[in-house]
């Protein structure tokens, strides 16, 4: 790898763990990056996805303030996060690569227009325990997070806003710590039974991590709204351009 591609991968990590901490396209910015470096489609996400473990990371830090008092729903969402993120993985070892390659215009598409989604009136705090088809839609989303992270933070996001109408912080660091537990099980997975681009993931991770911390803050301090028009408008581009190239 050049020195002109480890910084490339330094800044897209930035780029990508502070989007993804704010909206959760970090690998809509991610993924096309390590592509650009010549890696496989399916080497380039399993690669993503080691390095992603560092952008929750540093999310899920930058999140302390909104993640206290909230360890008992943590201990159900993690767990429905942590067995889909397992699966999630599973499919991707065992899916053709050619099949991955049509697919991630399509996931990325919509995922991206889900950021699009009118949400009901903000509280500040869920109460209570979530509902059962909360559970089973963190569980499902956390699958698509293991098979292929770009967007599942935008699907993840929306499910919880439109499921609690708790404020946007809170959400959003539930969300950053559940997908760190569901990109850490696949992780671990491609790490035992893939081929994992290690000089990829170094300058990915310490963008990831900088950029995952910074995100809390962002969110807490500016309004969402307009950020969420560009990332989905970037999020379609790159669905289309990677569907012209698939298809």
């Amino acid at each position: 790898m050049s020195g002109y591609e480890f910084l490339l991968l330094v800044l897209a990590g930035v780029a990508a763990g502070l989007t993804g901490a704010v909206t959760g396209l970090a690998s809509v910015i991610s993924y096309p990056a390590l592509l650009a470096t010549g890696l496989s489609p399916v080497i380039a996400n399993v690669t993503n996805t080691v390095a992603l473990v560092f952008s929750g990371l540093g999310s899920t830090l930058g999140s302390r303030p909104e993640l206290r008092g909230q360890g008992q729903r943590m201990r159900v969402l993690g767990v429905a996060g942590t067995l889909g993120g397992a699966l999630g993985a599973v499919l991707l070892l065992v899916t053709p690569a050619d099949a991955f390659e049509r697919v991630v215009p399509v996931l990325i598409g919509g995922a991206s227009l889900c950021v699009l989604i009118p949400r009901p009136r903000a509280q500040q705090h869920h109460t209570g325990s979530d509902a059962r088809w909360v559970v089973a839609g963190v569980f499902a989303v956390s699958v698509y997070g293991g098979y292929f992270g770009a967007a599942a933070g935008v699907l993840m996001l929306a499910l919880l806003l439109f499921a609690t109408a708790e404020s946007l912080p809170n959400s959003n660091a539930i969300k950053n710590t559940v997908l760190a537990l569901a990109n850490g099980i696949a992780a671990l997975g491609f790490i035992v039974f893939s081929d994992v681009v290690w000089l990829a993931v170094l300058p990915l991770a310490i963008g990831f991590f900088a950029g995952g911390w910074l995100g809390p803050l962002v969110v807490r301090r500016l309004p969402a709204q307009p950020l969420r028009l560009l990332i989905a408008a970037a999020g379609v581009a790159i669905a289309i351009r990677l569907g012209l190239q698939a298809y």
